[in-house]
């Protein structure tokens, strides 16, 4: 067996993960937020891997179950007030008062595991009303916008461009947030890049209802200001080691 330690972009991870996968790797492991290690058994082309990932570091690996070391690195975990995330393959009870989220690690971005989650997802507890219609652009493995229909929301709309993560998410469509209706949300998450938050940020203000709230994270510390002098109104910013939310009112 041999692996691959891949850099990438935040922004592109989980469509790479889904590559990699589909290439036919025996696991990947998140090594952070910018470095995944994807696992390949002897019979795999090497050269083709290596030609499709230039800058690749190849490393041989010694014989082991590293389906089940992948595994083992993504426990179960309390996120927020309310969630309770675990891995499709454990069957650990859900503390009393807790949403249980049962999430498949590596398919596309949104296990939890990432601090961009937690961040959307604690916000999603602070500011989420009941009723209320949402909007998850960028759904990725679709763990915000079930999480936000676990919280009561009336209505929830989930969107992303990649074909893979709307497969696996269900309930969502394959586009982004300029297919939407406007002044059709009262509140938009968005844990994406911040080039892309950006780049759609005039939609976000035409797609949301007077009042309503924008969640976007997926970005460092350092691009706060850059992100939120493209937003509306920004009313808060949370941190979570190096990375950030903020809440932009519409």
């Amino acid at each position: 067996m041999f692996s691959l330690e891949i850099e990438c972009d935040l922004g592109d991870r989980d469509l790479l993960i889904a590559e990699l996968w589909e290439q036919g790797s025996a696991g990947i492991v998140e090594l952070d937020s910018r470095r995944v290690r994807a696992f390949f058994e002897d019979g795999a082309q090497r050269a083709a891997l290596l030609g499709l990932y230039p800058g690749a570091q190849l490393r041989e690996e010694e014989p082991r179950d590293w389906v089940a070391a992948a595994h083992d690195l993504l426990q179960p975990m309390e996120v927020g007030r309310r969630f309770y995330l675990v891995p499709e393959w454990r069957d650990d009870p859900t503390p009393p008062g807790r949403f249980r989220i049962v999430v498949n690690p590596g398919m596309a971005f949104g296990t939890g595991l990432h601090a961009t989650t937690q961040l959307s997802i604690e916000a999603l507890e602070d500011y989420l009303k009941p009723g209320m219609t949402v909007l998850d652009v960028g759904t990725g493995s679709g763990i915000l916008a079930h999480a936000a229909r676990l919280l009561g929301a009336g209505k929830v709309v989930a969107c992303d461009t990649d074909p893979v993560a709307v497969r696996i998410a269900g309930n969502a469509f394959v586009g982004s947030v300029d297919a939407i209706a406007t002044d059709s949300a009262d509140l938009v998450v968005a844990n994406i890049s911040p080039q892309v938050i950006v780049a759609l940020a005039p939609d976000f203000r035409r797609v949301l209802r007077p009042g309503g709230l924008l969640l976007a994270s997926g970005f460092e510390r350092h691009e706060v200001e850059r992100v939120s002098a493209a937003l509306p109104p920004v009313a808060e910013a949370r941190h979570k080691a190096e990375w950030s939310l903020v809440v932009a009112k519409g």
